[in-house]
């Protein structure tokens, strides 16, 4: 298999080393990008090292800024290479009901879940066309497929992460481009696992599964859809979630 250069946006999150891990089991040189004031670097690369996992190359920025993202992929093209694999995960939540959703609300998730798509693969789509191949890979939730109570801003900037990545996946069809969505369940990360019992037993009861999805089957569905073979799956989003609802 051909070495790739991925680079994986919130990289330091629960799920984002999950991705990164993956990809670079699948053999891929993988740059881990993180925001540089909410994230530790230092103490995330012992962790990985501990783990195995010794050769990420990180970088730093802010995919809610265009001129931040621009200079984070500069730098990672200077210390790795082309990117031609982009995982576009970095996200947040900011959730309450709409009546009392403040416009500071709104605007922080859409700029980091959403508008962040713009940003990062701007910098990235047209050189993949150019060497006639790519692959991104756009994380959603399945809060963007069904909608969900107290995250209208959340739910917004996932469905418009399916909708971009569909108009994108038409755009470089013929350029050896593919563009997919992941759109994820519950997945057990710290953050979730952290939640008060209560409410997490009704969590995952909701899941026909009776339980969460693991972090490293979301990122194997990512290093599939990175692969070689995948070449032909475009436009498309997969939903893993347990059975939690069906498209």
């Amino acid at each position: 298999m051909t070495q790739r250069v991925a680079l994986v946006t919130g990289a330091l999150g629960g799920l984002g080393t999950a991705i990164a891990q993956q990809l670079a089991l699948a053999g891929h040189k993988v740059v881990a990008a993180y925001h540089p004031e909410f994230d530790k670097p230092d103490e995330w690369v012992k962790e990985q090292e501990a783990a195995g996992f010794k050769d990420f190359i990180l970088v730093a920025g802010d995919v809610s800024d265009l001129a931040s993202s621009a200079a984070m992929v500069a730098e990672a093209e200077a210390k790795a290479g082309p990117i031609d694999i982009l995982v576009n995960n970095a996200g947040i939540t900011r959730d309450r009901m709409f009546a009392k959703l403040e416009k500071e609300g709104w605007d922080a998730v859409i700029n980091t879940n959403l508008t962040s798509l713009f940003n990062v693969t701007k910098q990235v789509s047209a050189k993949m066309a150019e060497r006639g191949w790519g692959r991104i890979v756009n994380i959603a939730s399945v809060n963007g497929v069904k909608g969900q109570a107290g995250q209208t801003n959340y739910s917004a900037a996932k469905a418009g992460v399916i909708g971009f990545s569909k108009a994108l996946a038409a755009e470089l069809a013929t350029k050896g481009v593919t563009v997919n969505v992941i759109a994820p369940g519950y997945v057990a990360t710290k953050m979730v696992t952290a939640i008060r019992e209560d409410i997490l037993k009704t969590i995952v009861d909701s899941v026909p599964m009776k339980r969460l999805a693991k972090p490293e089957e979301i990122g194997f569905a990512v290093a599939f859809l990175a692969n070689e073979l995948s070449g032909f799956t475009t436009g498309a989003t997969l939903n893993i979630n347990g059975g939690l609802y069906y498209q």
